[in-house]
């Protein structure tokens, strides 16, 4: 038999879903996978359920409803002072994850070399190898996950297409200074780079920062793509609604991209989200408000049982050291030993990156119910102890 494409062909299933699987195989609370376990606000379903009944259900435009790709204008324009032309400058995708791949198909040819910053988000290697571009990693290290100025510096040439940037940053929950933002900018513009902006967390930073999308940065409009998520912004992470800005001589390419991999996204979903777009500012400050008290609930129980909690500026997740508690020598290791034993479910970091990995660390998803943290945090307790009691 001929070989399939090598780029796909023996890739591991993505950590999330193995660890959601063996969560269910073990009956353990899943603090793996990064959503929600309640729904998003009811007057947003609420639109999408009367859309579904009362209005067509046919293909909706390519580029998305004019009312969503006005939706998604005016919140630039409204959180970041951004002009943006709705009908030429903003494209609806299936989530998140198709509008990447949208983005570097379009922009990336075959030899091209492509900026990651590592720990990165699963999709991004083997999204960027299936285009032909060639993955230039620089990585950020714990525990305060600071980009090195230098190294950033060596990994850009005069063969770099892009940089594909995470802020804010899964899986590190980094939010990138704006010393770091501006000098990605400066190497963007001195090496005529373009950079695609997965900024799905946008809306979910705490104590008191502020998002700011590196479009914003000088010499950035017309060179930056950014990416944002209602599946975040509303937590409704099944269904799959993104969307994409940029200038028009970028959106242009990447709306042919996505002609042939969705071509368009179910309407009343995209008539809900315009709605969502228009919330009030309280909604977006009880939504991060919330998360973050989640966030302090579970940091404060992971460091009562012996876990070294690293900082969380944003996103659903707290990256934790586990040494001394008797889990393995590996987080892959760890994680196994959670998930079988304690009865808990969390991602081992290694797998956010190429190769040569940090085994050090785990990451725990804190977007649950409280009880659920609690419940979480019980069994942890009980695994702890019991591993205490047997090395002593």
């Amino acid at each position: 038999m001929r070989p399939t494409n090598p780029v796909f062909t023996g890739i591991n299933t993505t950590v999330f879903e193995t660890m959601s699987r063996l969560a269910m195989a073990h009956n353990a609370v899943n603090l793996g996978q990064g959503f929600p376990d309640v729904d998003g606000p009811m007057d947003i379903r609420q639109v999408a359920a009367d859309a579904l009944l009362d209005e067509p259900n046919q293909y909706p435009p390519m580029l998305g409803l004019p009312e969503l790709r006005q939706a998604v204008a005016d919140a630039n324009k409204r959180f970041y002072g951004l002009d943006v032309d709705p009908a030429a400058e903003v494209l609806v995708t299936s989530g998140a994850t198709e509008a990447l791949a949208d983005c570097i198909f379009a922009l990336v040819s075959p030899g091209d070399e492509v900026v990651l910053i590592e720990p990165l988000y699963d999709c991004y290697l083997p999204l960027v190898r299936q285009a032909g571009g060639i993955p230039k990693r620089v990585r950020v290290r714990p525990p305060e996950w600071k980009l090195d100025p230098a190294e950033l510096r060596a990994a850009f040439s005069d063969r770099t297409k892009a940089i594909l940037i995470n802020n804010p940053m899964n899986p590190t929950a980094k939010v990138f200074s704006d010393a770091e933002l501006e000098l990605i900018a400066s190497l963007c513009c001195e090496h005529d780079a373009f950079a695609i902006c997965d900024e799905v967390y946008e809306h979910l930073v705490f104590d008191g920062q502020k998002h700011r999308p590196l479009m914003a940065y000088k010499g950035m409009r017309n060179r930056s793509v950014r990416i944002g998520s209602a599946g975040k912004t509303f937590s409704l992470t099944g269904w799959k609604v993104g969307y994409i800005t940029g200038g028009a001589k970028l959106i242009d390419p990447i709306a042919k991209a996505h002609q042939w991999v969705t071509f368009t996204t179910p309407p009343n979903l995209q008539k809900a989200v315009a709605f969502g777009l228009s919330k009030d500012d309280a909604y977006y400050e009880d939504l991060a408000g919330d998360l973050m008290n989640k966030r302090d609930r579970m940091a404060k129980g992971l460091r009562s049982l012996g876990f070294s909690v690293l900082p969380c500026d944003a996103t659903y997740f707290l990256t934790c050291g586990f040494d001394g508690l008797g889990l393995g020598e590996t987080d892959i290791e760890a994680c196994e030993t959670l998930v079988k034993e304690a009865g808990v479910a969390a991602v081992p970091v290694s797998a956010f990156y190429g190769e040569n990995a940090p085994v050090e660390y785990i990451r725990f998803c804190f977007c649950k119910k409280d009880e659920v943290i609690d419940e979480a945090l019980a069994r942890l307790s009980v695994f702890v102890a019991a591993a205490g009691a047997e090395s002593a």
